[in-house]
């Protein structure tokens, strides 16, 4: 098993996280969480799985080099898979994704 750090979820919010705006990677990171919580059904999770698969896939439909409209797609991604599976992201899942973006972030 890849230790958190060495997964590529994490390298790729580690890395692209400023270029990608605190928006994508505060709804990456709920989906994240929620897909880590045991009561979250395993269809919920499929999805979420799905999302945050195209988000560190290198192939988009549009690149993640271009400024301003590179990460358009994985946040619409991002927000269809958040919306889907809404009644299973717990506040407790927005906490944490709310303090690692602080963390990384250093905002308010």
């Amino acid at each position: 098993m890849q230790s958190r750090l060495h997964h590529p979820f994490w390298n790729k919010v580690v890395t692209h996280g400023k270029s990608a705006g605190i928006e994508v990677i505060e709804t990456a990171l709920k989906l994240y969480y929620a897909s880590r919580d045991e009561q979250t059904p395993k269809w919920a999770k499929r999805i979420v799985y799905g999302a945050l698969i195209y988000f560190i896939s290198p192939i988009d439909a549009i690149p993640d080099i271009l400024p301003f409209a590179g990460y358009t797609d994985d946040l619409g991604t991002l927000v269809a898979a958040a919306a889907t599976i809404s009644a299973h992201i717990k506040e407790e899942h927005g906490v944490q994704a709310k303090a690692k973006v602080q963390e990384w972030f250093l905002v308010d």
